[in-house]
């Protein structure tokens, strides 16, 4: 969530910021309400609770009528300190919930609008190009004995797949190199759950407006992941962090589980848009006036891996209106598909700044011994879509896949994976 000091001191900083993303700018002005009624309810409990205290300690010292007027007011007080004490309560829910509705404040730089007005910040590689008919992943994927969407719908139904064979291999080297690249750049690696509970969900900023795109176990309260991040971020949560461990590096291998809401009729063929997929996720806590040059590696990070698969791509700077909730920048690299003539996006690093860290309450003692709110960070490091990418960059007329040199140690020391009969 946001610093309610901020709310309170440059109001129209966080307008501006809704306005960017295209969201109601009306519930800053909605939560400075709430939270005024807030502190005008606790004061007035305040108030009321002293005068109980202090009308009980002088029934003890009066007798007669004056005892008794004293024991009626008391009594009055006690109701009207109920009252308080409920008005108070209301008052504090209804700040909170206006609260988890605004989103976190866009950086400075980062472009406004939707979906489509991204800025493209850099290409790197030239595009792909045959002098044939190029086959789709798909395609690819069946006359490599890889992936089986026939028998992935017949099991489970649309959007499900079956990688086999040196597609289920291909995935394990693609994961493999991720985690190998994270631990020389100073990452722990972590296997976490993918199950977790609703406050770490919401902490995240998964929940409210984006509840459909997570699956839920109602008879267990629990939430499948769509991502590493979100237990990952869940694993310092009510901890007060040392500072000098920061920046504290996570990388996360993990099965997410995404229900792709609204993507009816989009990417029906293949495995671009699934409901289940495997990832690699590089998670940060580190302070916030380091977020930003954080933000940076882990980008760079994502250009290193892209670099060993030897795909062409671009980076985009996302703009407002498609960073989600919790990001404050975010930043995608897209690779090049070309049976699609377009690139796709294979990573995504996001800027979380405090936002999840206050949801979640994860702190760290700052020079003067006070806790403040840490930063966290995220961004892909590889994921089962890569596949898409490297299947359709890397073949060749007769449907064999040339295998880029920093995968092959984890796939035999192929150079070629070749067709099936």
């Amino acid at each position: 969530m946001i610093d309610p000091r901020l709310l309170r001191d440059q109001p129209d900083t966080v307008r501006a910021s809704q306005r960017a993303r295209g969201e109601d700018e009306g519930l800053v002005d909605a939560w400075l309400a709430a939270d005024e009624r807030r502190r005008s309810a606790i004061a007035r409990y305040d108030s009321l609770r002293a005068e109980q205290k202090a009308t009980s300690k002088q029934v003890s010292r009066v007798q007669g009528d004056e005892r008794d007027a004293l024991l009626a007011k008391a009594k009055d007080l006690a109701a009207q300190v109920k009252q308080a004490d409920a008005d108070r309560s209301e008052a504090q829910a209804q700040e909170s919930a206006t609260m988890l509705d605004l989103s976190n404040v866009v950086e400075d730089g980062a472009p406004a609008g939707g979906e489509e007005n991204y800025v493209v910040l850099e290409e790197v590689g030239e595009r792909t190009a045959f002098d044939y008919e190029p086959r789709d992943h798909l395609a690819l994927g069946e006359t490599i004995g890889a992936i089986d969407v026939e028998r992935g719908a017949k099991v489970s139904g649309a959007r499900f797949y079956f990688l086999r064979g040196v597609g289920a291999e291909l995935q394990q080297a693609l994961l493999f190199l991720a985690l190998r690249t994270a631990v020389d750049n100073g990452f722990t690696p972590m296997i976490p759950p993918v199950l977790v509970k609703p406050e770490v969900m919401q902490g995240t900023g998964f929940l409210g407006a984006h509840a459909d795109e997570v699956y839920r176990l109602p008879d267990k309260d629990l939430y499948l992941v769509g991502t590493s991040e979100v237990p990952l971020a869940g694993y310092h949560m009510d901890e007060i962090l040392d500072a000098d461990t920061f920046p504290r590096r996570y990388a996360g291998w993990s099965t997410c589980f995404r229900p792709e809401a609204g993507s009816y009729g989009k990417d029906t063929r293949g495995i671009i848009r699934v409901h289940q997929f495997d990832k690699v996720e590089m998670f940060v806590y580190c302070r916030p006036e380091d977020a930003h040059d954080e933000h940076l590696r882990l980008l760079a990070f994502e250009k290193e891996m892209l670099a060993k698969a030897e795909l062409p791509y671009r980076v985009i700077d996302v703009a407002a209106g498609d960073l989600g909730s919790s990001a404050a920048r975010k930043y995608d690299c897209e690779a090049w598909v070309p049976s699609q003539g377009r690139y796709r996006e294979v990573t995504s690093t996001s800027n979380c700044t405090e936002f999840q860290s206050r949801r979640l309450n994860i702190r760290y003692r700052g020079e003067d011994g006070r806790p403040r709110y840490v930063a966290t960070l995220n961004g892909t490091l590889a994921t089962t879509r890569w596949i898409v990418a490297l299947l359709e960059n890397h073949q060749r007329p007769d449907g064999s896949v040339y295998v880029p040199q920093e995968l092959r140690p984890y796939l035999g020391n192929r150079d070629v994976l070749k067709p099936v009969t």
